[in-house]
């Protein structure tokens, strides 16, 4: 196409007023917001003396865990959702054939590298028996890489830890 085609219609730009032509709306909006916080309480945290309170720990991406059922058995059913659906490919399960009459399969290891992971929830959005969770546990560290590489046991161990402040989803639900 020409640019002297007669099909084209040309659209010409709006015409600025006095306000758009002047950038002080946008400093009298910025000076607004800057006096704002300035009289608001402060929101300091001594951390880690202090713990920072989080106001809705139910949609807080924090640390993994994995689910155990009404029996104590691992949740997970090994069907690889949560390491597909993952976009830093930070899972890596490996599975066994079930021991329990009730499923197929079981994760023989299931292993998050939380130094890889960016906290999306795109593995708890795809796990279809809600068996991994992300917590409001948020003091995360460790001293070495292979420290930050949790594996089953310790993914259940932080299950034990949250599972009376933070019920999982189905249990949510229930109630």
């Amino acid at each position: 196409m020409k640019p002297d085609d007669p099909s084209i219609s040309w659209v010409e730009p709006p015409e600025l007023g006095l306000a758009g032509k002047s950038y002080l709306p946008l400093f009298v909006q910025g000076l607004t917001t800057t006096v704002r916080h300035l009289f608001s309480p402060k929101k300091t945290v001594e951390y880690p003396e202090q713990d920072h309170e989080i106001p809705d720990p139910i949609i807080y991406r924090g640390v993994h865990r994995l689910n155990r059922d009404e029996q104590g058995r691992v949740k997970c059913v090994a069907c690889f959702l949560c390491a597909t659906a993952c976009p830093a490919h930070c899972i890596d399960i490996v599975a066994a054939e079930s021991p329990w009459p009730d499923r197929e399969k079981y994760p023989q290891t299931f292993t998050i590298d939380e130094l890889r992971c960016i906290f999306c929830g795109m593995c708890e959005e795809a796990c279809p028996v809600d068996a991994i969770e992300l917590t409001s546990l948020y003091n995360l560290s460790g001293k070495s890489r292979e420290e930050m590489i949790f594996d089953k046991e310790k993914l259940l161990s932080i299950y034990d830890q949250t599972c009376q402040a933070e019920p999982s989803r189905t249990q949510r639900s229930d109630s």
